[in-house]
């Protein structure tokens, strides 16, 4: 038998079988031995030691084929004391091998230790092997293990503390990626609190702690609540006030008047100021550990990472509102000029995604679909004024100047290279076309119709006839429905128009929210 020395010391042996310590105030410490002796001595030896508050947790395995087992269901073991030879004489260095190439575990710190050094050479083993020390089992007295062990978990400790560090600064980097990924402020705001939990609340053990939290933005009215979690998921929407949020009110007066982000207890509150002078507030309850130095400095750069990707949000959201707004003005200028209403473009865009959702198509594209057509009829500013706004029927060769309007729009728009435009391009190339091939301007039929011609010509023709024109009043509702019937199928596709009338409820909502000129809504 290979015995440890304990000089001087009484050598009493542990019970191999007694409890052991959860491992969340525990360091493990694995025993790799096939010897039963060396495990009790070790234990006893190292009874009642404690490093940074904590104790130890033994782990013992006998042969290097189990301990290669071991390892992988403890990847958080700090030592390894591990013997070289057991079932063959190289056991030990095998395990070491496989500890640092298969199981990919540089963290924990392997002490080969060895009765017989002529087998392992100390020399070799330094220099082929990616131990951390070496040690011979007569030279390891109890002051030398306490020393031994001291100074192996100083170094597992940092190693680990390092581990984090970088895990800290990829969790910021990752999340920063992520939120500037989102383009409107409800996503924004969103994206942001889930960050933030996650950087605030994964502790060592990764578990997960549920978070209380939200984010409000300024406006004119006041803070108002874009995206929340946990308890505070009934403010969206709401604006902060005494009434709704009394028990926080102080805390948030309070962040306003300092710039950043600062922990409180269990509370984290952001501030977010944009360069046009807006504000942001995000505020997080029910932080679960104890928040370092450097998780501050995390969460300041954080901090700053959101700053940008919200003054971006913002540009994003300001140019789409732009580019809308520039859309909605081409449509209604069309309109006005030929003498109707432009509020006919907002339901048509509005009554063709309601459609395009329903249709099944993704919300992105349903959106692409509202904002471009408006433009439907963009080539209608090429027809002459006395053609446009003829009050009775047009002449055989004037109805042919007047189909040239959805060649002419479409031209005008093919060779942008924004997406919203060339929609707009395509809707109003083709949504004069019908299904059964009878349509303008190329005789297209069925399928060969761009969804988005089909869709819009079902939601242009309905709201049209429902509408006063310079050469038509209004229809009655009954009588739109049944030339929509009636035309399902010849002039409009049929799945189209089956999705209009089986939400005629929420199509007559937009028509109300979007009504003529001196009418009422």
């Amino acid at each position: 038998m290979n015995t440890i020395n304990f000089a001087d010391d009484d050598l009493l042996f542990a019970d191999d079988d007694q409890p052991q310590p959860s491992n969340d105030r525990t360091w493990k410490v694995m025993l790799v031995d096939d010897e039963p002796d060396v495990h009790a001595v070790t234990r006893m030896a190292l009874s009642g030691f404690t490093f940074n508050g904590k104790e130890l947790e033994f782990i013992s395995v006998y042969s290097g084929t189990d301990a290669k087992k071991a390892i992988a269901e403890h990847p958080d073991t700090a030592i390894m004391l591990l013997d070289v030879v057991m079932e063959t004489e190289h056991a030990g260095l095998d395990v070491a091998r496989y500890v640092r190439e298969e199981a990919k575990n540089n963290f924990v710190r392997i002490i080969l230790r060895t009765g017989q050094p002529g087998q392992a050479p100390e020399s070799r083993v330094i220099t082929d092997y990616d131990i951390n020390d070496y040690k011979e089992k007569t030279e390891l007295t109890s002051k030398k293990l306490f020393t031994l062990m001291h100074a192996s978990l100083r170094s597992y400790r940092d190693i680990i503390a390092l581990a984090h560090n970088k895990r800290g600064l990829e969790d910021i980097i990752e999340a920063s990626a992520n939120i500037f990924e989102l383009k409107s402020m409800e996503q924004f705001a969103h994206g942001v609190l889930e960050q933030l939990t996650s950087l605030l609340h994964v502790e060592e053990e990764a578990f997960y702690c549920k978070s209380d939290g939200f984010a409000a933005s300024q406006t004119a009215e006041g803070f108002r609540v874009v995206a929340a979690t946990g308890d505070y998921q009934n403010y969206v929407g709401e604006y902060l006030s005494k009434d709704i949020a009394p028990e926080i009110h102080s805390e948030l007066e309070e962040a306003l008047k300092t710039a950043g982000s600062s922990v409180t207890g269990d509370r984290y509150m952001g501030r977010i100021v944009g360069s046009n002078g807006n504000e942001n507030l995000l505020y997080l309850r029910g932080i679960t550990r104890d928040i370092s130095d450097l998780d501050r400095s995390l969460l300041d750069v954080f901090q700053r990472n959101v700053t940008i990707a919200f003054e971006n949000v913002e540009l994003h959201q300001e140019i789409e509102q732009t580019q809308r707004e520039i859309v909605y003005m081409l449509g209604e200028a069309v309109e006005t000029r030929s003498k109707e209403t432009g509020n006919h473009v907002k339901r048509v865009a509005e009554i063709s995604k309601l459609i395009a959702l329903k249709y099944g198509l993704p919300t992105e594209e349903a959106e692409i679909l509202r904002l471009a057509s408006p433009l439907h009829d963009l080539g209608k500013i090429g027809i002459p004024d006395a053609i446009l706004n003829k009050p009775g029927k047009h002449t055989p060769d004037e109805w042919e100047i007047m189909k040239t309007h959805a060649k002419l729009g479409y031209d005008m728009l093919r060779h942008s290279n924004k997406r919203v435009l060339r929609a707009g391009a395509l809707i109003a190339r083709d949504h004069h076309e019908k299904w059964n091939g009878t349509g303008y301007p190329e005789g297209k039929k069925a399928e060969e119709i761009h969804i988005y011609g089909r869709i819009t010509a079902v939601a242009d023709v309905f709201d049209a006839l429902g509408s006063d024109r310079c050469y038509k009043k209004a229809w009655p509702l009954e009588k739109i429905i049944d030339l929509m019937n009636e035309q399902s199928g010849q002039h409009f596709e049929p799945k189209v128009v089956d999705i209009l009338l089986q939400n005629l409820d929420d199509v007559k909502a937009i028509c109300n929210s979007f009504p003529d000129e001196g009418t009422a809504a």
